[in-house]
């Protein structure tokens, strides 16, 4: 299996814009970043769940707040390994700031996709449109050609990368990123249909993470990066090598920060987090300095982290020509030195964590909330497929709603995008305007 090449790793080229001038001032990936944090999708991350739903605490991790700090371990991360790639050779002058800025605007749009109430969000999402599909009528009754795996197993990913590269500004190529922007931020470069091929394959792809509409640009930011082909039909691609750095950005922030949010949330005591903290770290904080808590939590996830990040890049350097061949497909953090403290946090927050009963109850809460809104939003996209996709026709019930709840149709052409718009309408909601728009359908 061939090696794939930084020269085209790096790639700065917009999507769909080749025409684009780079400025010499002001970096792409710097605009990347830029454009991201800017965009609407982006703010609205700041009231979705990350861990616990609609919690009144300041001080409780939300999906921006997360993705912003993930973006700066990710820097962090890019530089040291930027820094590595210049000291071998591997990259040209001036490498280290490529790598690293590519990661962090990478890792700005991890989330961007993801629904309200996080993972529940999704699940609940998946599950109301298998059982439509499942009933198979209307909008549902072709499952061939509405691509149903797509919406049963709804996935944040998939939908991140709808956003960037075509939703976002409504235009050809959506923010218009680098290739190397989009290609460090595809997790899974295969589609939902494509991967059901792939059953019992050691392909390292998890899940999917790219619909059907967005198959051009997938296409093509593989070919820009020179992504290495899954096999010989070109369907799918392994990973780029900056998406390992982003995923450990992402886990070592989600599961070391996790730890902090459960201590200030009561779900665990001081010593429980801070144990796992210091096994992490290798660091145990001093008694008798009068330091509350809070504190030492505080110092303990600071140097976590640190350690944390330095073992990661440690990790690429050891797999580096495993990664570049495509034949990792392992994380970051399961091959570094880290693997059985970040295993024991799992564990912990698998059993403690995530099924607090405030976080239960919410997460049963969201779920019917969800429901209860595609339900209602369905009968717009009914009476669109009534009269032929032609949005100025609808009239009297239907219409008012979506003038009340400012859906946007223009992307419904068919059956298939029609369940897309629908997807796009609730997966965009926060938690809050979820909350809002329930009580608006529900009278």
């Amino acid at each position: 299996m061939a090696a794939m090449e930084w020269e085209k790793l790096l790639d700065l080229e917009r999507l769909f814009q080749s025409s684009h001038q780079q400025s010499a001032r002001r970096p792409a990936y710097d605009q990347d970043a830029d454009r991201i944090s800017f965009s609407a999708p982006f703010r609205r991350l700041a009231n979705k769940t990350q861990v616990h739903p609609l919690y009144d605490n300041d001080h409780i991790h939300h999906r921006l707040i997360h993705s912003v700090e993930t973006a700066s371990v990710g820097r962090s991360l890019g530089l040291e390994v930027g820094w590595w790639l210049e000291e071998q050779g591997l990259v040209g002058k001036g490498g280290q700031a490529v790598v690293a800025g590519l990661v962090h605007a990478a890792c700005l749009a991890h989330d961007i996709g993801n629904p309200p109430f996080g993972h529940s969000g999704e699940d609940a999402i998946g599950a109301w449109f298998a059982e439509k599909f499942d009933r198979g009528e209307g909008l549902f009754a072709d499952r061939l050609a509405c691509f149903s795996e797509e919406f049963e197993a709804f996935e944040g990913n998939a939908q991140g990368f709808r956003i960037l590269s075509g939703l976002e500004m409504n235009r050809r190529g959506g923010m218009r990123l680098t290739h190397a922007t989009l290609a460090a931020f595809l997790k899974y470069p295969v589609t939902a249909r494509v991967r059901k091929t792939l059953a019992g394959r050691d392909s390292g792809l998890k899940k999917f993470g790219v619909f059907e509409t967005e198959r051009e640009a997938l296409e093509t930011v593989a070919a820009k990066t020179g992504l290495v082909a899954g096999d010989d039909t070109a369907t799918w691609w392994r990973r780029h090598p900056l998406v390992y750095l982003v995923e450990a950005a992402d886990d070592i922030c989600y599961n070391i920060l996790d730890l902090e949010d459960a201590f200030t949330s009561g779900d665990l005591s001081y010593r429980e987090a801070a144990g796992l903290l210091a096994d992490v770290s290798g660091v145990v904080p001093q008694e008798d300095r009068g330091d509350t808590p809070g504190e030492k939590m505080a110092f303990l996830r600071a140097v976590a982290i640190s350690k944390a990040f330095e073992d990661c890049s440690a990790a690429f350097s050891a797999n580096y020509d495993a990664i570049m061949t495509g034949r990792f497909t392992a994380g970051l953090v399961e091959a570094s030195a880290q693997r059985e403290n970040f295993a024991e946090i799992g564990r912990l927050a698998s059993e403690r964590i995530f099924t607090s009963p405030r976080k239960t109850e919410l997460e049963v809460m969201g779920r019917n909330l969800v429901h209860r809104i595609l339900d209602g939003v369905l009968p717009v996209l009914e009476a669109l497929a009534a009269v032929d996709f032609e949005a100025e026709r609808i009239s009297g019930y239907p219409r008012q709603l979506q003038r009340a709840l400012g859906i946007d149709l223009r992307q419904a052409r068919d059956p298939y995008s029609a369940l897309h718009t629908l997807a796009d309408y609730v997966s965009g909601m926060t938690d809050r305007y979820a909350v809002k728009i329930d009580r608006i359908i529900s009278g």
